[in-house]
This record gives structure tokens, C-alpha cells and sequence, in this order.
């Protein structure tokens, strides 16, 4: 992709899934990148290796760089740590990938309130924390500057059982354009990109169960779910130069999902 060759992206919650298949994908397009974890440093190394292997090979010299930040989203002191690293070791930075997510389930009457905090603090709050932080950076540098945030299709399909959840895609979704609006001015993109049913580890509930993966395909129109290396791929277009006209949109990444797949075959006159 044109323009991500010595860009520096942060990368949130890559130690496993779609964020560590983003951080491999932009290290073999030429970033430097920076891997946050909150409690995986095995899987945050593992993301390094990888992405090191497919950026450098065997070559002895790489101009990629990379680097491990521990940090939770969901408290800003860490947030301005991890920020801080980053500028340290890089010197500045182009790229933010919000893509930490966390998920539970509970019956929408049910829901603890510290449980509703928990999961809105990681999933919206922490991503605007990081947005106000990188966009901060941006303005600093003088330089255009990209920011994706990973939402779902659950942005706008209700989930029940999932309402906080639900709730953080939604709020993402506005997020993106209100900030896509505000900076456009100032050289300053912001997009996301919502996957749907995707195979990484936070689904292995259904992707590992034949029977229950099969439910979940039948309603996707393409007839599979998707992979973490595919919501990468779309993630590297949009940051690089070659989508410099667009911002402040969602692209689902879905396999139809969100054409109403249960409207495939006519039931009305």
C-alpha cells in the first residue's frame, strides 16, 4: 500500500485476534509498530515474532521497528504511558488502530452496573481516550495523522443478551464521524472498520463447536465466517495513501451479513 513504509501505528489489544493480525499485516507494509497488551505479554510477543518475520525475513538489517507497551485502556494514566512510549522510542506517530474489546454476556435486565461500567470503559471510553490522546499528538506534529476504531456490525444489528456491547459499537460508530467532521480540516482521518463473524479467540465458543458454527454461517450470505487476516487487509488500505478521500465512514467487513440475510428468499406478495 502507497505511504505506510516508516509510518508508526499503535495498535491496541494486539496480542491476539484482529490486532495481531493488523500489527503483522502494517509491519509488512513498512510501519513501525507499536503492540499494546493489558495481561498478554506471551501473546504481545508472539504478535512481535511474527510480524517481524513477515516485515524483515532473514534479512541481518530491517527498517522496521517495533515495540511492547503494556497498558489498559480503560485507565488513562496507562493510556498516556503507552502515548508516551511510543514518542519515545519513534519519535511521533502516524497511525492509532483502537481495537481493544472486551464482550459479556448477560440478559439485558441483568446486567451489573459495574459489569455495564467495565465493558463500556474498555470498548468506548478507553477508544476515545486513545483518539483524544493520538489526535493530541497529531496537532503537535503539524502532520496528517490516521485513526481506525474497530466496531462491529453490532454497530447497528441489536444484540441481545450483548446490550453493553451493543451500546459501545453504536457509540463508536458516532464517534468515528464526530471526530472524522471535527479534524477533517487538519489533515486528520478517522474511520473504522466493523468485521462481522470473525474467527479469533474471543469466538471460539462458536468456532470451535462445528454445530454452532455452522448456525452462525447460515446466517451469512457468503456462507463462511471471515478472518482476522481479512479485517487486517481493509485496516491497511484505509490507513495507507491510497484512501487519503475518504473519512468519517464504517466499512463492514461482513459477508453480506448486514444485508438482512434472512430476506435471501421472498416471503411476501
Amino acid at each position: 500500500m502507497k505511504g505506510l513504509k516508516g509510518k508508526t501505528a499503535l495498535i491496541t489489544g494486539a496480542s491476539s485476534g484482529i490486532g495481531q493480525a493488523i500489527a503483522i499485516r502494517l509491519a509488512q507494509e513498512g510501519c513501525n509498530i507499536a503492540i499494546n497488551y493489558r495481561k498478554n505479554p506471551d501473546g504481545a510477543e508472539d504478535t512481535e515474532e511474527l510480524a517481524m518475520q513477515k516485515a524483515c525475513g532473514d534479512a541481518e538489517q530491517c527498517g522496521v521497528q517495533s515495540l511492547l507497551v503494556q497498558g489498559d485502556v480503560s485507565k488513562e494514566e496507562d493510556i498516556q504511558q503507552v502515548m508516551q512510549a511510543v514518542v519515545e522510542k519513534f519519535g511521533g506517530l502516524d497511525i492509532l488502530i483502537n481495537n481493544a474489546g472486551i464482550q459479556t454476556e448477560y440478559a439485558s435486565h441483568e446486567v451489573p452496573t459495574e459489569e455495564f461500567d467495565r465493558i463500556i470503559g474498555v470498548n468506548l471510553r478507553g477508544a476515545y481516550l486513545c483518539a483524544r490522546e493520538a489526535i493530541q499528538q497529531f496537532l503537535e506534529q503539524n502532520r496528517p495523522g490516521v485513526i481506525i476504531n474497530v466496531s462491529s456490525v453490532h454497530e447497528i444489528i441489536p444484540r441481545p443478551m450483548y446490550i453493553t456491547y451493543s451500546i459501545s459499537k453504536g457509540g463508536m460508530g458516532n464517534m468515528t464521524r464526530t471526530l472524522a467532521l471535527e479534524y477533517a480540516n487538519r489533515g486528520i482521518r478517522v474511520n473504522a472498520i466493523a468485521p462481522g463473524a470473525t474467527i479469533t479467540p474471543i469466538n471460539d465458543a462458536w468456532t470451535d463447536d462445528p454445530e454452532q458454527k455452522a448456525i452462525v454461517e447460515s446466517h451469512i450470505p457468503m456462507g463462511r465466517a471471515g478472518t482476522s487476516e481479512e479485517m487486517a487487509a481493509a485496516v491497511a488500505f484505509l490507513v495507507s495513501d491510497e484512501a487519503t478521500y475518504i473519512t468519517g465512514q464504517t466499512l463492514y467487513i461482513d459477508g453480506g451479513l448486514t444485508l438482512y440475510a434472512d430476506f435471501r428468499e421472498p416471503w411476501s406478495a
